[in-house]
């Protein structure tokens, strides 16, 4: 898995390149708690649940039926997050999905259920070039360092490019 800093980074830049008008902030904070909602399934383990259980470390939390559920509780908060309902369907719904696709792209684990509760498979990108984080105990060596240098060059750099040139773009065509 990407870091968990990593997976709010792509609500974030969503929310910095689109502009405060059309994702509100708390919308984008929502956005930032879904994305990185799907990893508290490593709670599992101390329950007992293995790794490959449907409802272990990837399994159910990382599908795209759990992000449209997501999406559907941010639509009824729709007045909290100062937006439509359909935006906060859509773009909490959105920020979850990102987090198993983000998983997908990484070197490690078993795969993400992608498809469940309509399939138990798990998947992977053909192209897996994220470094998959260590737990916490080993996230702060040698290897943390090359997984954060990973998603810099996989994740950060291009979210950064998004944000910067949505920002832009909007201040170069706002009225004046």
């Amino acid at each position: 898995m990407p870091t968990i800093l990593t997976h709010a980074l792509l609500p974030l830049a969503a929310g910095i390149a689109a502009g405060r008008r059309r994702l509100p902030p708390r919308l984008v904070v929502a956005g930032m708690m879904a994305a990185m909602l799907p990893d508290a399934d490593v709670a599992m383990f101390a329950l007992g649940i293995d790794y490959a259980h449907a409802f272990g470390h990837r399994g159910a939390s990382h599908s795209l039926i759990f992000a449209l559920a997501c999406g559907l509780l941010a639509a009824c908060f729709a007045r909290t997050l100062r937006t439509s309902p359909i935006t906060a369907l859509f773009f909490v719904a959105l920020s979850a999905a990102s987090h198993p696709l983000l998983d997908m792209l990484t070197d490690g684990g078993l795969g993400v259920a992608l498809y469940w509760p309509w399939s138990d498979a798990r998947h992977f990108a053909p192209w897996r070039v994220i470094d998959v984080s260590p737990f916490a105990n080993r996230f702060f060596s040698a290897r943390g360092v090359e997984v954060l240098l990973s998603e810099m060059r996989w994740v950060w750099l291009p979210m950064i490019a998004l944000a910067g040139s949505g920002a832009w773009l909007r201040h170069r065509h706002a009225p004046m």
